[in-house]
This record gives structure tokens, sequence and C-alpha cells, in this order.
């Protein structure tokens, strides 16, 4: 169970960023928040793990209440939530098992992480995440060898390894190439679906959203301008959102299948390789 109330941050100098935002996540799905630059997205999922700290408001997640945990209650806390980064926040010096196994960090001693010692359980766990992402071959890389797409899937296994109640998921998408962006997006909601764990997903690609998300939720100025299905974002949902512009071409390709998408895909790589 995860309930925000009047969640609200202003920075110094009188920017508001959030202003009264409540949402309600009572059972596991994806909900993916859009908005444009400035609407206050990022802020959004990281005031929820005091990345950045909310200026008024409640998180609660499974009944503890965040906004007000000292040092030693949010580290627990932050344990329960995965986070997975735009920039994918990796240790590029280290191999990719590693970074995975750095989401058990909080659950070990300071000498065991130090020493990299992790349980012969933590090791299986991350090996049957590298096997669900497609990178056991490369468990032994070093982070900084592998691709966008790559780095992304160590960062999902590195927050799963957390075990967390929630994933807080920051542009997963951002840096990637259309194909890329959406195996990525669905690899995400599979692995949350498959774990039952609730999934808040911050995207700029109206597209990705509407395919899928099972809730969106669209930010304008900081303010909820639009919670519901994908199917309920129409071209008015996303003037409120964006502002006025010609959405038909968005509404419409938003709406087509998956599968179109890879088969036209796949079809100008062919092209491509044949010229």
């Amino acid at each position: 169970m995860f309930i925000i109330k009047g969640l609200s941050k202003t920075y110094p100098g009188g920017v508001t960023a959030l202003e009264e935002i409540n949402l309600e996540i009572l059972e596991p799905q994806v909900v993916m928040i859009i908005g444009s630059s400035g609407a206050g997205k990022s802020t959004l999922i990281r005031c929820i793990n005091r990345l950045i700290e909310p200026t008024t408001g409640s998180v609660q997640l499974n009944e503890v209440e965040i906004t007000t945990l000292g040092k030693t209650g949010l580290r627990k806390a932050r344990r329960r939530m995965g986070m997975i980064f735009q920039e994918y926040n990796l240790v590029d010096r280290l191999t990719v098992m590693e970074n995975v196994l750095s989401g058990r960090l909080g659950y070990v001693s300071f000498l065991q992480a130090y020493r990299r010692k992790y349980s012969p359980e933590d090791i299986s766990a991350a090996y049957e995440l590298l096997d669900r992402v497609g990178l056991t071959e490369n468990c032994n890389s070093r982070a900084d060898a592998l691709s966008g797409g790559q780095r992304q899937r160590v960062g999902i296994a590195r927050a799963l390894m957390q075990h967390p109640d929630l994933l807080l998921v920051d542009e997963p998408t951002a840096s990637l190439d259309p194909k890329t962006s959406r195996q990525i997006m669905r690899l995400i909601v599979e692995l949350a679906s498959e774990r039952g764990t609730p999934a808040l997903i911050n995207i700029h690609d109206v597209a990705l959203a509407r395919s899928f998300a099972d809730r969106i939720i669209g930010l304008a100025r900081g303010r909820v301008a639009f919670d519901g299905t994908a199917a309920e974002v129409s071209d008015q949902v996303l003037t409120e959102i964006y502002g006025e512009e010609d959405w038909s071409a968005t509404i419409k390709k938003d709406g087509s299948d998956a599968s179109d998408d890879e088969n036209l895909l796949s079809k100008i790589e062919k092209e491509s390789s044949a010229g």
C-alpha cells in the first residue's frame, strides 16, 4: 500500500515544483507519470524516497511514514524502494555481477559490504536475475563495457535485488533508441508483474506510457492534471497536460499494437542491411 497526501516541494527562491499531490496505489500496478519538462515528474519520484526533501505532505509505504524518518529509519525504508535511474548509476569499474549484488548493500554489514561478501542465497538470486534480464554471459564484464540498453538491464536487476515493495523508475528509456526502449519498458513491466510489485515510472514518451501502463498520471505545473487509464488519454487530455497542439498523430501512434511497431522496426533494419 502506497499513499501520498498533500505532497508539495518549493525550492529556495520560491519556485514551486510540486503542489498538493495526492496519489494512492493500493494494488500491484504499473503507474506512469507523464508531463512536459519542468512539470515535476522527477521531483515527485525523488521526493518519495527523499533524495529530494519535500516541503510539506505525507508519503506512506505499507503504513510507514517516510517523510518523518530519521537517518537510520530512512536507510531501512529505502531498502524497500528499488530505484532505477535514467543515468544507470552503475559503478563502472565493477563487474555486472558486483553491480547487481550492490542491491543487497542495505542488508549486509559494513565489513561484508567492504569485502563484497554476500550470502550464497544472494549470489544465486543475482544469477537468476541476470538470466532473466538476458545478461548471464556478461556477469564478469565491467559495467563500462556495456551498451546503454545492457546498463539499464543491470540497473533493473540491481533494483530488484532489494526485493522492493515499490519500484521507482526515473526516465528509464530517455537515452535509448526506440527498439531498445520498448524492450526495456516491457522488461520492467513484466518483472514488476511477476513479483507483484507496484511501479511508479516517470516517462516523457507518451507512446510507451500508453502501450505499457495500467494507469497514467499527467502532471502540469506541479499538479495532477489527469489520473486514469491509457485508453482515457485523449487529445483533450494531452492538451491539458502539455498545452495546445495537434495530438491526432500521437493518439494514433499510441493506440497501435506493439507487434506492429516491432514489425516496422524489423522491416527498417532489414532494408538498411540490404542497402
